[in-house]
């Protein structure tokens, strides 16, 4: 089984149902300690609707928290989610502002592992 992360009419990842309720999952968790809402609406017949915008703000937050934190574990445990929210980023056509204005290491190497995940990720 699977399930759909949709914008509008647009697929934007079909992963399996265990990972799409990990990701679904982290963002909620990822939501409250940024603060910010993520975007991602509540399973229904077996899709998440994102909201793009709302959901590219949440992303640009992470990136910038991350991209601050001095916290090895707390950055590490993040990391993962964030590629894959960069990754969906780029399927739903939007640029995370943080990308351009972060010029890091460590943020041009989120970048550069989202493309990577991006092009595995089924739709």
């Amino acid at each position: 089984m699977s399930q759909y992360f949709q914008a509008g009419d647009d697929v934007l990842w079909n992963p399996a149902t265990r990972v799409a309720r990990l990701f679904a999952a982290t963002a909620g968790t990822l939501a409250d300690i940024t603060d910010r809402p993520s975007g991602i609406g509540p399973e229904q017949s077996d899709e998440y609707r994102l909201d793009v915008e709302t959901f590219v703000e949440f992303t640009d937050a992470l990136v910038r928290y991350h991209a601050r934190s001095g916290h090895t574990v707390m950055r590490t445990l993040m990391e993962g989610f964030v590629v894959t929210a960069l990754a969906l980023s780029v399927r739903a056509g939007v640029r995370v502002p943080a990308l351009d204005d972060l010029d890091t290491a460590g943020v041009r190497a989120l970048a550069e592992r989202a493309r990577d995940v991006e092009r595995t990720m089924p739709r």
